[in-house]
């Protein structure tokens, strides 16, 4: 396999000031984004947020109207050819050739990505249980996805841009996909990971992006985004008190129908919180921190219903 570069190397993918335009409407509006070697990357966003728009960008499919784009040390849009020697991608849709067998459609992917590992391709077929001897016209979506993400991993490359490469498959296909991503990243091949199940980023990614109205409003690890969230407190008082606003500590508190109180806190008032409830009696207490999912609500929610933003399939 190509080796990944260290981490003090230029960045597998610097996106700086991305601006891309369909007609007056801006897709991307001075999007930045950095992807270390190395690292798997989640990149979150819903439809239209931008995100298909930055990944075809990335890919060459589609030229800036204005900004930096830089990936493996290339420009996508010039050095195209070059850089799809170096990189994998997986769609959430794949389109295989109808007359062509899965197997051989891995092998031709493979040789256009400069070659595949025979034993990791002989590997993988196992533990996805694809056939490789069906015509693409016979496969069902998930199989489908199944070829895309064998020819990927099995390949020489260094970047791998995974555009909701688990759709279609059942829960214990996504996790041996999961399973196999563990293995590229332990062995430190860069990953760009797009995809709608949070747990599946949650559990994969080092560091995280997420986009809204074309343009990145949050990146970092899961434990920088989490400490700049609040924590949910769920919690039984022997003594509650006769009104819930006067526990000054907590935010947005309410009972719920089992007479627990639960509320938000913030990270740095925690110790205070657990001071101002010891008088009441707390029989049982839960504290769990933001999950990824609220993390990405919290961009979202006050704007549901219009994110459909982005033109094109």
């Amino acid at each position: 396999m190509t080796k990944s570069a260290g981490p003090s190397d230029d960045p597998a993918i610097r996106i700086v000031g991305l601006v891309k335009k369909f007609g007056s409407f801006a897709a991307l509006d001075h999007l930045d984004l950095e992807v270390a070697r190395g690292e798997v990357h989640g990149f979150l966003g819903p439809n239209g947020s931008g995100k298909s728009t930055t990944i075809r960008v990335l890919l060459g499919l589609l030229r800036a109207n204005a900004g930096t784009v830089e990936m493996l040390g290339a420009d996508p849009w010039r050095d195209v050819v070059a850089l799809h020697r170096r990189l994998a991608y997986v769609p959430g849709d794949v389109t295989l050739w109808p007359t062509l067998s899965g197997g051989e459609a891995i092998d031709l992917l493979g040789h256009l990505r400069g070659g595949l590992d025979p034993d990791r391709r002989a590997h993988l077929l196992g533990r996805f249980e694809l056939d490789p001897t069906k015509r693409g016209r016979q496969y069902s979506k998930g199989n489908r996805q199944k070829v895309a993400i064998v020819a990927a991993l099995a390949a020489d490359v260094e970047l791998l841009i995974l555009d909701e490469p688990t759709s279609g498959l059942d829960p214990l296909v996504e996790a041996v996909f999961r399973e196999e991503i563990a293995k590229e990243k332990a062995k430190g091949r860069t990953i760009l990971l797009s995809s709608h199940i949070m747990s599946e980023v949650e559990a994969l990614a080092d560091r995280v992006s997420i986009i809204r109205q074309g343009k990145i409003v949050q990146t970092g690890s899961l434990a920088d985004l989490r400490g700049q969230s609040r924590i949910t407190v769920r919690v039984r008082l022997a003594r509650p008190p006769a009104h819930l606003d006067s526990l000054t500590e907590l935010h947005e508190a309410h009972l719920d129908q089992d007479g627990h109180l639960i509320a938000t806190v913030e990270p740095a008032r925690v110790n205070a919180v657990m001071a101002q409830l010891v008088p009441h009696e707390m029989t049982a207490l839960t504290v769990t921190p933001a999950s990824l999912e609220d993390l990405f609500l919290r961009h979202y929610d006050r704007d549901a219903g219009q994110s459909d933003r982005e033109p094109g399939p």
